[in-house]
């Protein structure tokens, strides 16, 4: 304590004790947490009410795993495929940059071809980055193509420096400060994958060795970057909860004690726990100024953060769209369903088939009178997906009036009420059907067929539709 200097800091104008300096613990055993991660229970989210302010950079934004972590769970995209969704990603991502960067694999000719076609389209955004290996070989690959930047596989928890790797904290770290070294020395960015940090000694490990990094950083004029992975979906961001399970625990950790400024750092989020968006979020709140994330949720296991939600969250967050055109994420679903065969579950927010599908009756009879009664907001402006009714036999006359109206894009004095005959001839089929001991909602194509048979008979006049392409 009394070697720490006492300084005035200009963020709070209030004097403040230096920072401890964290030096390497090079155990003998590894720790595993066992107290918290005991394999044969569930397992522990403990807390020791330690609090950190938040610390939300004036600048955040995204970067995309889709044609990296995204393809190791589904088969691979073919690159005219990789090509067409970069495309996407830059027009959703808007002038302004906000989704920042994508990252490729480079080990196969298809991998390479595509990142040389997605590098001649020439975008400042998104940027064409890779992911390798630790290891020389790797690197080869990216200065044979002329990467700016590229990951590089740095594993930091001792499940994988002591079980994978058969190494020593300090044999890893040596190990891995090499491969930095080699690519800076290259004029390559590295960008420093700390996998498994949500079950990695914080103190004793990463902070030690980020410290480091930024000191190649600082020596080298070129900056490396820290992506804090929570490869297990481990993260929490319970207010008061230890690390290594803290997101904003380990966030503050990086920047505070390691001197990870906000613009180096980003976040990697898992889907385990169902926290991968919470987590990012909370990353971004307390001092990350990336998060990375992969389009539709896809990834390993249960998939990574959501590209589409944090688009969202950024929204919220900020205010402000900054430019991004969310009308794509809705382009974006249907070249999956259609192009690449992806079936969307049906309840996925922004993307899903029924995600602002009402089947209630007297929530039809709402959305009648005003949409903004159970929609979560204009989704025909910012998704081109005006809101739904489903009709079943809870829908009611204004559930089918709804639907007629949306399918039929029918506005204004052209909208049919509750009260018009159509609406009642329908009503009386589709009630039929249920008394007859349907269980399922009435689909597009049913409803169609009973409009084309009783249209004339009731008086309207509508567009004939070709049930084979609904």
């Amino acid at each position: 304590m009394q070697n720490r200097k006492v300084y005035m800091n200009r963020h709070n104008n209030l004097l403040s004790l230096e920072e401890h300096i964290y030096e390497l613990v090079d155990v003998k055993e590894p720790n595993v947490f066992r107290n918290l991660f005991p394999y044969d229970e569930v397992p522990k989210i403990a807390f020791n009410d330690r609090i950190v302010p938040h610390n939300m950079p004036e600048e955040i934004w995204i970067t995309d795993t889709t044609f990296r972590d995204g393809q190791q769970s589904r088969a691979p995209y073919t690159t005219e495929q990789i090509v067409t969704i970069f495309d996407y990603l830059h027009r959703l991502g808007g002038e302004n940059g906000i989704i920042r960067q994508s990252e490729f694999f480079l080990y196969s000719k298809k991998d390479r071809d595509a990142v040389y076609k997605c590098m001649e389209r020439d975008y400042e955004f998104p940027e064409v980055t890779s992911w390798i290996r630790a290891n020389k070989k790797d690197f080869e690959l990216v200065k044979e193509i002329g990467m700016k930047e590229t990951g590089i596989l740095v594993s930091c928890s001792d499940y994988h420096i002591f079980y994978k790797m058969k190494m020593t904290r300090s044999q890893a770290m040596n190990h891995y400060l090499s491969v930095v070294r080699e690519c800076l020395e290259t004029g390559v960015a590295p960008r420093c994958h700390l996998e498994d940090i949500t079950r990695s000694d914080i103190h004793g490990f990463v902070i030690p060795f980020c410290s480091e990094l930024m000191k190649l950083g600082a020596e080298y004029g070129i900056p490396v970057k820290v992506r804090a992975c929570d490869t297990m979906g481990y993260g929490v961001n319970f207010s008061g909860a230890v690390i290594p399970r803290s997101v904003q625990g380990i966030i503050y950790a990086l920047n505070t004690h390691a001197g990870v400024p906000a613009e180096l750092l980003e976040w990697h989020g898992h889907n385990d726990f169902y926290k991968a968006v919470t987590n990012s979020t909370t990353a971004w709140l307390y001092g990350a100024s990336g998060v990375n994330c992969s389009l539709f949720g896809i990834g390993e296991r249960t998939g990574n953060t959501p590209l589409e939600a944090m688009v969202f969250e950024y929204a919220q967050l900020k205010g402000t769209l900054d430019g991004m055109d969310t009308t794509v994420i809705t382009e974006l679903a249907e070249y999956y369903k259609k192009e690449i065969g992806y079936n969307i579950p049906h309840r996925t927010p922004f993307v899903g088939k029924n995600f602002n599908v009402t089947r209630a009756g007297i929530h039809a009879d709402g959305l009648l009178k005003n949409e903004e009664i159970y929609n979560i907001f204009d989704t025909e402006k910012f998704l081109n997906r005006p809101v739904l009714v489903s009709v079943s036999n809870t829908s009611g006359l204004a559930g089918i009036a709804h639907w007629i109206n949306t399918f039929y894009h029918l506005r204004g004095e052209a909208a049919l009420d509750k009260s018009h005959p159509l609406i009642s001839c329908i009503k009386e089929l589709v009630d039929r059907e249920y008394e007859e001991g349907r269980i399922t909602v009435m689909t597009d194509a049913e409803l169609v067929a009973i409009i084309e048979a009783n249209k004339v008979r009731c008086g309207i006049d509508l567009p004939t539709v070709d049930v084979d392409t609904i």
